[in-house]
């Protein structure tokens, strides 16, 4: 429960500088709920603080998740070739195309330099390396086998870049035709109706009731627009804050983002794929079950998992087996919980566990090309009702009117 109440914490971002048992000036940045636990912190590693600021998270940042998969891609190809390790950050560093992360490779090759170990200069900087990373590359450290772990984290991190990937490619396409759609409707309701209005008051005629619905909505929109669209901007807004801020309203959200039509099962498979191959990558590595899912449920991406595997690691903890542990929870289907059984009792849990992942990321492939081929269709049905409907209640009108001449 330590662990829970751990992850409810408001954590802020620092920058720190300060100078070290030997006087050597040091920099970094860490995670922690306040200066206090930062000073505290660094004074327990022998490091007098001189300077600690506080930093926005997002705060000038222009590295992505692709440049720190393809640095550490790099990394494990230069250490696999028998390169040494400050030289192998000399090359990436003076490769890479993003600044940004040039300069990050430089920071932390400095500190390997100056005798600190790889795991502790990544950890520095929490924004780009999280937990499990750094746990790894610790892990890898301690076991003489670097090259090994950084190879699998960069298997890791370039099928969790792709399998997420692809799923906002799913989402993000219906998303942007409805909001051109919105966009398309708004100004037909603001500009053309109105035209068409002046137009009709001259025909001194009856309108037809859907010609009439068109207009009432019509002058609504070109009344009140500021109302309409100051409301959903600041409920949006609101929504937002409210998902970024309250647990409960994230659980909300993500349970909701599980039981959606069509998308809930893209979802699903794609958050139990990224379970399965973060619990995979950490047990395969040599870390103990236990501390692996420390670092499984958020990397999952959702809160549901997030929470069902702290109950997980609370009961592994006291003794039950994974699978019983996970089944208790409700939330894994029978092929995981089956994969896991089979790799707890052949002692290969972390080759059943990528298998899973494997089959799920397979699925998602095939789940979104099913996507993007049904919802085509669908979209563009659903934009020629909208769209023509307008256009024929707009017309209705001038039709009638031939009718009457004729």
């Amino acid at each position: 429960m330590a662990t829970a109440a751990m992850r409810t914490t408001k954590d802020f971002l620092f920058v720190w500088e300060g100078k070290d048992r030997q006087g050597k000036l040091q920099r970094g940045e860490m995670r922690a709920g306040s200066e206090n636990i930062v000073n505290a912190s660094l004074r327990r590693q022998g490091i007098l603080v001189t300077k600690v600021k506080k930093r926005k998270m997002g705060a000038g940042r222009s590295i992505k998740a692709k440049d720190l998969t393809t640095f550490t891609r790099q990394m494990a190809t230069m250490l696999r070739a028998g390169v040494p390790l400050l030289q192998s950050f000399d090359i990436v560093g003076r490769s890479h195309p993003n600044p940004s992360m040039a300069r990050l490779i430089t920071e932390i090759r400095n500190d390997v330099e100056t005798g600190t170990s790889l795991s502790a200069a990544f950890r520095k900087y929490p924004r780009y390396f999280d937990h499990l990373y750094c746990n790894l590359v610790e892990a890898g450290e301690e076991a003489g086998m670097l090259e090994l772990i950084l190879d699998r984290l960069a298997t890791y991190q370039e099928k969790t870049l792709a399998i997420r990937s692809k799923i906002k490619s799913a989402l993000t396409y219906p998303i942007a035709v409805m909001i051109v759609a919105m966009i398309v409707v708004t100004i037909i309701m603001m500009f053309v109706v109105p035209t068409f209005q002046d137009v009709f008051k001259q025909f001194g005629a009856d309108l037809p009731a859907p010609t009439l619905v068109v207009i009432a909505i019509s002058n609504f929109f070109v009344h009140y627009w500021y109302i309409l669209f100051g409301s959903i901007f600041i409920g949006g807004y609101f929504i937002f804050q409210s998902w970024k801020r309250s647990d409960k309203v994230k659980e909300f959200v993500d349970r909701m983002m599980l039981r959606l039509p069509v998308f809930g099962d893209l979802v699903l498979k794609g958050t139990l794929a990224r379970w399965t191959r973060t619990l995979s990558t950490m047990f395969g590595a040599g870390v103990p079950l236990v501390e692996a899912l420390d670092s499984v449920g958020g990397a999952s991406g959702n809160i549901v998992y997030q929470q069902a595997t702290a109950k997980i690691q609370q009961d592994v903890s006291t003794g039950t087996s994974l699978t019983l542990s996970m089944q208790s929870t409700g939330v894994f289907p029978p092929l995981v919980l089956q994969m896991a059984s089979i790799g707890e009792e052949s002692g290969s849990l972390d080759q059943m566990l990528a298998k899973a992942a494997d089959i799920y990321e397979a699925e998602v492939d095939e789940l979104v090309k099913a996507l993007s081929s049904l919802l085509e269709p669908i979209i563009i049905v659903v934009l020629g009702v909208l769209i023509g409907g307008l256009v024929i209640a707009m017309y209705l009108p001038i039709f009638n009117l031939g009718k009457v001449v004729g």
